[in-house]
């Protein structure tokens, strides 16, 4: 198959997403990035529309990207003007990128009532503009806005508008499913129907308001185009536009198209997570081929299966975009989920070891009881060593109290005492906090320092509680999750009570123990 070029819009089109504000050196950043994986053109922002991306045209012109040609994205002249006369145009050439993207009307019932002139006017609109921007030694590619609802409703026009812009030296002609409404036959049908009226290149451009955007992207391509534009995890308006992580696997890795290396395929992972943090979103964690719940198993029978062969529960090795296989531990586990999960902590153990089984069935119980352990993996290895007779923990906490005293003019003060047998020995000590949990932690952490010195690198980097049952109010029972580090790994535990502070405390101990060391079995 014909080569085919990827052209993001993550910049202009993605940051039209509600809750997304890019500023200048995010956008740089996330060129960059784009740069890295091959994305061949990177739209950068109307520059006609802000100064912010006038900005940004001013500053990426002293990048040095490797794949990436950047492009600025306007419209074309207004009605009624010279296209050598229109501030947008006049924008667009200042840029000076070396490519342009101009959006003109393909649907006959925007040109007469957004645009609100006649049909000709329009046409003129389209190929005035495309020339001016070509007799300027740019690049042209030409959104045919709203192509496919213009050519149902009146096909005439709207591969009427392809030929105007064609006649101005268009270089693309990019198809446009701006409402989101196609389906995919439909746009395989207004494909093959601009191939006959136009000998430009085509490109497709999909919205994903009927969650079919990939879908028809990849229609559009098996007819044909050799464009696609989209936006790094989907981001745009209303729901989004075209997901461009999800085409790029799929035109490599199941259309055998090399849009991309192998190299920066693996990349896909990365670059899908860095665009959200910079974004400030959360990462969908279950999507397709970066989503951490991508190549998650959790179903007893299905961890059995991939234990003997991968291919059996996953449809591509995880590694090929850069993510990983991970094996998840709940009610529904068997003993090949325990097996898994140890050994990504380095202990190799028996199925038919009975610590295995044992450590099976607590699991389902605790679950019953309000426990979560599909992402408590320490708490997991920690059960399996507990599991063995001649374990011997590194400490045991024998009793605690915690106070919360508040006194008129005076801040809330919690103070907690603990009592931990460590050595042989109980040891007391007493600690403040901002907080019971806090004053709680500071404490275990004063008693077992001394003897665990690795503690002091040990410190909590999320804290969460869950309400399992709100209807029981104030008595519901609550489940209490942590996430620690030691600046190398992290790990997660949990714990679980009707009282806050009995499932902190339990989650708190699971993470010190596995702190002091996760390498080292304490038998």
């Amino acid at each position: 198959m014909e080569r085919v070029w990827l052209y993001d819009t993550t910049l202009r089109d993605g940051s039209q997403r509600e809750g997304i504000s890019f500023t200048v050196e995010d956008k740089l950043r996330i060129t960059e990035k784009l740069d890295q994986l091959g994305i061949h053109y990177v739209e950068g922002g109307w520059p006609g529309s802000n100064p912010k991306d006038a900005e940004y045209f001013r500053r990426v012109r002293r990048m040095s990207l490797r794949h990436a040609r950047i492009a600025a994205f306007g419209m074309t002249r207004r009605p009624g003007r010279r296209a050598e006369d229109d501030e947008n145009l006049r924008a667009l050439l200042e840029a000076g990128t070396p490519a342009v993207t101009v959006v003109g009307k393909s649907w006959d019932l925007h040109v007469h009532r957004v645009l609100e002139t006649t049909l000709e006017e329009n046409l003129a609109m389209i190929r005035e503009s495309v020339a001016l921007l070509k007799a300027h030694g740019r690049e042209v590619i030409y959104d045919a806005e709203h192509f496919f609802d213009g050519w149902k409703r009146n096909p005439d026009y709207a591969l009427a508008t392809l030929r105007a812009a064609q006649e101005g030296g268009a270089d693309w002609i990019v198809l446009c499913d701006t409402n989101g409404g196609s389906m995919p036959w439909e746009i395989e049908e207004g494909v093959e129907a601009a191939k006959r009226a136009v000998s430009v290149p085509l490109g497709i451009h999909t919205h994903n308001d009927c969650e079919l955007a990939v879908a028809n992207s990849l229609a559009a391509v098996r007819r044909g185009v050799r464009q696609v534009q989209g936006t790094i995890n989907g981001y745009g308006e209303r729901v989004g536009n075209a997901n461009l992580i999800s085409i790029i696997a799929n035109l490599k890795l199941k259309m055998g198209i090399d849009c991309v290396t192998d190299e920066q395929l693996a990349r896909l992972t990365e670059v899908s997570r860095f665009v959200a943090e910079v974004a400030n979103l959360p990462h969908d964690s279950h999507q397709p081929y970066v989503g951490a719940s991508a190549f998650a198993h959790k179903g007893g029978i299905h961890v059995a299966a991939i234990l003997k062969t991968e291919e059996s529960y996953q449809h591509i090795d995880p590694a090929r975009v850069g993510n990983v296989k991970r094996v998840l531990v709940s009610e529904l586990s068997g003993r090949g989920n325990i097996v898994a999960k140890a050994l990504e902590f380095g202990l190799r153990l028996n199925p038919e070891d009975p610590a295995v089984q044992a450590v099976v069935r607590r699991i389902k119980e605790l679950e019953n009881e309000g426990f979560y352990f599909e992402d408590a993996e320490a708490s997991v290895i920690l059960m399996l060593r507990r599991a063995h007779p001649d374990y011997i923990p590194p400490f045991q906490v024998l009793d605690y109290v915690v106070m919360v005293e508040r006194r008129e003019g005076r801040p809330p003060v919690a103070e907690a005492a603990v009592k931990v047998r460590l050595d042989g020995e109980i040891v007391h000590t007493a600690a403040e906090g901002n907080g019971p949990v806090n004053a709680l932690d500071a404490a275990l952490r004063k008693a077992l320092l001394p003897r665990y010195p690795a503690l002091s690198r040990v410190h909590l980097t999320n804290y969460r509680v869950h309400i399992l049952n709100g209807d029981a109010g104030t008595a519901a029972r609550v489940r209490v999750w942590i996430e620690s580090t030691d600046g190398q790994r992290v790990w997660r535990t949990v714990g679980a009570s009707t009282n806050i502070l009995e499932a902190s405390r339990l989650a708190l101990e699971d993470s010190l123990e596995f702190g002091i060391d996760p390498t080292v079995d304490h038998r």
